[in-house]
């Protein structure tokens, strides 16, 4: 909701909003006049005359019944956003079960240093354009395509980008082949381009058929027509390497932002740069200059030598290439402080959860946030604690478990550790408790 925020607000319109807790966001939504209520009731929505929710909100809520029998038009937000993309008339959405706001994040990067006038409209906050919305006046806009609930099929796209398709919301899809069914409708709804993971299986079966000529492929494999090569890990989180186009350089690029992963997220958004208009100089200084995307893989601080990390990672394949990157990192431990979000993905994926989470030295877990779920079938965080040998689980009320899990840690840390929140929810407050405690234990006196 806060990039909507952002770019309707530029635009002149008069917005109010709700929400259910104190965040940096709701902090940085007021800072630009907009009044926010904390709670949400049925009176907060006044005399609007469009109301716009998010997926997140039950049909229970009581300012979203008020809304439906106001008389007011009421959307979701993904059709909001739908209605955003048509009046741009190039815009690149991006894609992917995984990765899809550091690649957003990442082409937005380069388009704006680059100096294109684009609007974006981002998972997760960017630095450089203090947010995860900006309004600009050319007709270039950069858009995260989300797959829940078929949400990206709402957008106007000229060019599709598509990451990787894997199994997830399996509460509404059901089976990967309606997933990769969804994924093939936002591909042949794109107007001029599909810029596609050659080397995932899945994502070339959702385009099987499709006219090759709008197919650009990226990938870690030479077959494709954007991959990587010389890839030198120079130490810490950089890796520097080249970019090939057709089999001959492109760029050059030295990237500040760990693991594997990231590489051919730098390669998809250097071919979608591309075809924006960037030149190969531009690319390789817009990626150079990218530090991460706000809670993807973001440093918190550092307290006793002990390294605190915060990142988004909420589907076992995230979490597993947040963890692979991390053991890489030459720290003595590897923490995962992990909160599971919905009961569905909990229950459905247990199994590879607990895989993932193992890849830590040491696993907490928080209780299980809920998100925009009813728990109907009783799942807990135990259950999956109970399939990760050595794990601990603080599976109590959301505040107490936050700061129960905050407290161990602190306690149990040592010196060399590396400490990663992981999750879609709120558990980034733990990261700052975790900070918070630190810090007061090894202050100097």
């Amino acid at each position: 909701m806060y990039p909507l925020a952002q770019i309707l607000h530029s635009k002149g319109y008069y917005l109010t909003g709700s929400d259910n807790n104190e965040t940096e966001t709701l902090q940085a939504v007021r800072s630009m006049g907009i009044p926010v209520y904390l709670g949400q009731r049925a009176e907060n929505i006044g005399d609007a005359d469009l109301i716009v929710h998010t997926a997140a909100i039950l049909p229970d809520n009581p300012e979203l019944i008020a809304a439906k029998n106001s008389g007011a038009t009421v959307l979701e937000r993904s059709q909001l956003l739908g209605i955003l993309t048509e009046q741009f008339g190039n815009t690149i959405c991006v894609s992917g079960t995984h990765g899809k706001t550091t690649v957003t994040s990442m082409i937005t990067q380069i388009l704006v240093m680059q100096g294109l006038d684009i609007s974006a409209v981002i998972g997760g906050k960017l630095p450089l354009i203090h947010g995860s919305g900006i309004a600009g006046k050319s007709d270039i806009m950069v858009c995260e395509a989300c797959e829940f609930q078929d949400h990206f099929l709402n957008l106007k796209t000229s060019a599709a980008v598509v990451l990787n398709v894997d199994e997830d919301h399996l509460d509404y899809f059901k089976n990967l082949d309606n997933i990769i069914r969804s994924f093939r409708t936002f591909c042949e709804n794109a107007d001029s381009a599909v810029i596609i993971n050659g080397d995932d299986e899945n994502s070339m079966r959702a385009v099987e058929g499709l006219d090759k000529g709008r197919i650009i492929t990226f990938g870690r494999s030479e077959s494709n027509k954007w991959y990587p090569a010389n890839i030198k890990h120079i130490g810490g989180m950089e890796t520097s390497f080249d970019i090939m186009r057709d089999g001959k350089l492109f760029c050059t690029v030295t990237l500040h932002v760990p693991g594997e992963h990231n590489i051919v997220n730098a390669v998809a958004a250097a071919a979608a740069a591309d075809y924006a208009g960037a030149s190969p100089e531009g690319i390789a200084a817009g990626l150079e200059s990218f530090k991460g995307a706000g809670r993807r893989f973001e440093k918190y601080g550092e307290a006793g030598g002990i390294t605190v990390v915060d990142d988004y990672g909420h589907h076992p394949a995230e979490i597993a290439a947040t963890l692979e990157s991390a053991v890489k990192l030459g720290f003595k431990r590897v923490w995962a402080v992990h909160q599971p979000f919905t009961f569905s993905r909990t229950e459905l994926l247990l199994d590879d959860f607990a895989k993932a989470l193992s890849i830590a030295d040491k696993v907490v877990l928080t209780s299980i946030m809920g998100g925009r779920e009813v728990n109907t079938s009783g799942i807990t965080a135990t259950a999956l604690a109970d399939k990760i040998n050595g794990s601990v689980c603080f599976d109590r009320e959301h505040d107490e478990s936050i700061e129960l899990v905050s407290q161990y840690v602190c306690k149990n840390a040592e010196e060399g550790d590396l400490i990663v929140t992981l999750g879609c929810g709120d558990v980034n407050k733990a990261a700052r408790r975790i900070l918070e405690l630190l810090n007061e234990k090894y202050k100097t006196v």
